[in-house]
């Protein structure tokens, strides 16, 4: 059973990385979709409760965010992977501006998201942490975040 946290400013690639990676075997927990806290939460603990695998895609920018849902999957017994994504302000708010009608969010509210963004460390209870890039032809480059090391350095 394993939980996947997403940690990444909007227009990062997070939800291409789930499709590519992660649409077959786990479900996607998205505020995007569900709009809410309540029907994430509804969701959220169904997986939980029936042992399925699952991705929290949002932002998960900040630790404290991050930590209730490391609490609860830990709770019920599921391995926490995370996966940040380093990415320059200016290439995420590019790709922003290629996004259409309700997909683009507001460039201020993007680079107001990257200000409060804390990247994610060992300690916060992760079993699994690597660092995701998005490379240029909507590739990604993903590396193992070592266990040892000081918390990736926002791009």
């Amino acid at each position: 059973m394993e939980a996947v946290l997403l940690i990444g400013i909007q227009a990062s690639g997070k939800t291409t990385f789930y499709e590519r990676r992660f649409s077959d075997s786990h479900v996607r927990v998205s505020l995007d979709l569900l709009k809410t806290r309540v029907r994430e939460g509804i969701l959220l603990d169904s997986c939980l409760a029936g042992g399925k695998a699952f991705v929290v895609d949002n932002t998960n920018v900040s630790s404290e965010r991050r930590a209730a849902y490391i609490a609860k999957a830990k709770a019920a017994g599921f391995r926490v992977a995370g996966y940040y994504f380093r990415t320059p302000v200016a290439d995420a708010l590019r790709r922003n501006r290629q996004r259409a009608g309700r997909g683009a969010v507001p460039p201020a509210g993007l680079v107001g998201t990257f200000k409060r963004l804390q990247p994610p460390a060992w300690s916060e209870g992760f079993d699994a942490l690597y660092v995701v890039e998005t490379l240029p032809g909507g590739a990604f480059a993903v590396e193992e975040h070592p266990a040892d090391g000081p918390s990736p350095a926002p791009a």
